[in-house]
């Protein structure tokens, strides 16, 4: 059974990693459904989808399992799935798009945006970059006590409370820092852009990146009807559902620049197949330039802006990877430009299982698909 999907999925879609003309995938594949369901098995997790992308779009999608555990509610390839952090490969191309425009700098700091933070602020908020910030090299926490920032502020308000909180902070580091994964980071970069733009974050996603790609499922936060199991549901790292669903089970809104965007995998695969356009030099939403921006580690190490640029021998080459999840949800990409393809895949649970399950998905369907014994 094993050689004969083997060979079904190298006619089908061999061609997209090199091996010849490239051929339409079917929206709904079979063949990647048949990838996907003894990973699920085995991880023991409720759903898996998974999506196979080049430059030219989406070319085969598959999701099996269930949204809720304890259901026989199918997932879909057309369900919205929660990104997490792969949310900020976007938010980085999102400033990029503010760069080209002029609004925004590669060089600006958070003080030139604010002013009026403190005398007493570290370098990190004086001195630190939109590079800095985007490649984890400004020096600061990984995260603030987001829990104490009020909601009832604006969501605009929100960040500029983490703007004065990052402020206050006492961090003596030369720039660059040393790596350190920053959530914190990408909240003040989107605090940035909004103050440029004089408007929210979600508002400039919406302008800079949905809107232009065509993402019309992309959306913020949880996914569903608190209640309905009309979208996947989210799961604990030990199995369980979440109590509720919705757009408030997420982390907090405020967030939103280091890992809030939901949408379906053909949104998702826009996106991908926008970064591979521009990575190879082929007309795309931004400049050439742009992109090798984004892709290139402006600092020693693998991290660029959004995106870990890594060589990966079962992957073909150089990739674009990056993992997401805000603990109920997990997602893995996967994106090889030289080859042109990437792989996507998403789940509706937390934790390792769900990290092992989307990274074997990933090297499975890319072994398959390449016909790698």
């Amino acid at each position: 059974m094993v050689s004969r999907i083997i060979l079904l999925s190298t006619v089908l879609l061999g061609p997209v990693l090199g091996l010849g003309q490239s051929i339409p995938g079917t929206v709904d594949d079979a063949r990647m459904k048949a990838v996907l369901e003894p990973i699920r098995e085995k991880h023991k997790i409720p759903a898996l989808a998974a999506a196979l992308v080049t430059g030219q779009g989406l070319e085969a999608a598959g999701a099996v399992g269930v949204r809720k555990a304890g259901t026989d509610i199918p997932v879909t390839i057309e369900d919205l799935w929660h990104l997490g952090s792969d949310t900020k490969a976007m938010t980085a191309a999102m400033i990029g798009a503010l760069v080209e425009r002029g609004i925004l700098k590669w060089d600006a700091a958070p003080a030139d945006l604010f002013p009026d933070l403190p005398e007493s602020a570290s370098a990190a908020m004086k001195k630190a970059t939109l590079l800095h910030l985007l490649a984890h090299r400004a020096g600061l926490p990984g995260n603030l006590p987001w829990g104490l920032i009020r909601r009832t502020e604006t969501i605009r308000g929100q960040r500029l409370a983490a703007i004065k909180a990052a402020g206050g902070l006492k961090i003596a580091v030369d720039l660059p820092a040393p790596f350190l994964y920053s959530n914190l980071g990408f909240v003040i970069a989107g605090a940035m852009a909004e103050k440029a733009v004089d408007a929210s974050w979600e508002d400039l996603m919406r302008s800079y990146l949905f809107e232009p790609l065509g993402m019309t499922g992309a959306g913020f936060g949880g996914t569903g009807t608190p209640g309905q199991i009309d979208q996947p549901w989210p799961h604990f790292e030990n199995g369980k559902p979440t109590e509720t669903n919705g757009p408030d089970t997420d982390n907090p809104p405020v967030i939103g620049p280091a890992g809030t965007i939901h949408c379906r995998l053909s949104d998702w695969a826009k996106f991908i197949a926008d970064q591979l356009r521009g990575a190879r030099g082929e007309p795309a939403l931004l400049k050439a330039e742009t992109y090798r921006r984004l892709h290139t580690p402006p600092f020693s190490g693998p991290y660029a802006l959004g995106w870990a640029s890594v060589d990966l021998d079962w992957a073909g080459g150089r990739t674009l990877t990056h993992d997401g999840s805000n603990s109920m949800n997990y997602c893995s990409a996967h994106v090889v430009p030289e080859n042109n393809y990437a792989v996507l895949v998403v789940t509706n649970q937390g934790g390792e299982a769900a990290r092992s399950a989307c990274g074997e998905a990933s090297r499975e369907i890319v072994r398959i698909f390449r016909n790698v014994k």
